[in-house]
């Protein structure tokens, strides 16, 4: 049987930098008042012995657990089949482990789900909660905010002014409404005249946002121009069906994502129509491995996904370390707290379909 060596301790690492145990946990923790020479001898120390802190003793003093929750209001099939979760959770992977965080990844397939993801966050597991994908009668925020944990939302939550008493949400947003005004009104500068949308889920603010945008520019289209639908491929078909059986003379079509559009495609190809001939197609997203897949290659309106992900993760570790450093229990606000919601530029990308 193999000996384990015992792992070293805070005196071990004093002993080697000939300073005191007070002094190291100063440096391991990240505390101030300690000279640049005696650093540099600690951090020498720690690297040599090979030295680990303990995760449980470390929080004690800094009331840190240098872990986040990545909260997705999606069930799992939804969050793996669509690359939008995928480029927005790289882009906070990127930042936390930039900042020495971990990711802790938390799902919802049903109601009880909500409940679980609301008691965990307010067992103290971890020091806040970045959340995205909400719908409106999510029950999510509420756990959230019982639970007390500096919260930033990706998408702007339909709350966002507190004015219902859930106080302001900071959140990071792409601006949904003058990306889908620009996308249509390239389409009526090609001269299409009955241009139908198919949007997105209409509980959740994207959605809805993107629909406005529509309106905003389409301000007397015929209601059968629009279909709701659900940002997958298979709803795109169904709508694109709907559409053609409803109106035959559509001669553009704005959809809510790539994904959404993708599947439109499809389905006019499948009844002879050819894009941008017959139907010019624009999308929303420009995730590269569908808008340059498709066929033809999609003109689609671009948000930053993965730099909205390193956003929210920004302002979140600002958040807590505002919180912390103003001593703040849980539910209290941090004197220096509440960083601005960010909301990005979108740009066109023209491509072949419109």
């Amino acid at each position: 049987m193999t000996d384990t060596a015992p792992r070293p301790t805070l005196e071990a690492v004093a002993a080697r930098a000939g300073v005191s145990r007070a002094t190291v946990s100063r440096v391991v923790n990240g505390g101030d008042g300690v000279r640049e020479p005696l650093v540099a001898r600690v951090r020498r120390a720690v690297e040599e012995l090979g030295y680990v802190p303990n995760q449980a003793a470390r929080s004690l003093v800094t009331r840190r657990h240098d872990a986040i929750a990545v909260v997705i209001a999606e069930p799992e099939a939804r969050v793996f089949a669509d690359p939008f979760f995928a480029l927005q959770l790289r882009g906070i992977s990127k930042e936390l482990t930039a900042q020495d965080n971990q990711l802790v990844l938390l799902l919802t397939e049903g109601r009880d789900d909500h409940v679980r993801v609301g008691r965990y966050l307010a067992g103290g597991h971890v020091d806040g909660a970045l959340v995205f994908s909400l719908h409106l009668d999510d029950p999510l925020p509420g756990l959230i905010q019982h639970a007390g944990v500096p919260t930033v939302f990706g998408g702007r939550p339909g709350w966002s002014d507190g004015r219902d008493g859930r106080g302001s949400a900071v959140y990071v947003d792409c601006d949904n409404r003058g990306g889908a005004r620009e996308a249509v009104r390239h389409l009526v500068g090609l001269g299409r005249t009955r241009i139908a949308h198919i949007t997105g889920p209409l509980d959740q603010t994207s959605a809805a946002d993107r629909l406005d945008g529509f309106r905003d520019v389409m301000v007397d289209a015929d209601p059968k121009l629009i279909v709701e639908s659900d940002f997958t491929p298979g709803g795109g078909e169904r709508a694109m069906r709907q559409l053609l059986d409803r109106r035959p003379d559509v001669d553009a079509v704005f959809a809510a994502n790539d994904l959404t559009a993708a599947g439109a495609l499809r389905v006019l190809r499948e009844r002879g129509r050819g894009v941008p001939d017959d139907v010019a197609v624009i999308g929303f997203d420009d995730m590269l491995p569908v808008a340059e897949q498709t066929d033809p290659p999609l003109t689609t309106v671009r948000q930053d996904i993965e730099e909205m992900g390193r956003l929210m993760a920004r302002l979140l570790l600002r958040r807590v370390g505002a919180r912390v450093g103003a001593g703040a229990g849980a539910g209290e606000q941090g004197v220096a707290e509440a960083p601005a919601s960010v909301v990005l530029p979108t740009t066109l990308v023209r491509r072949a379909s419109a």
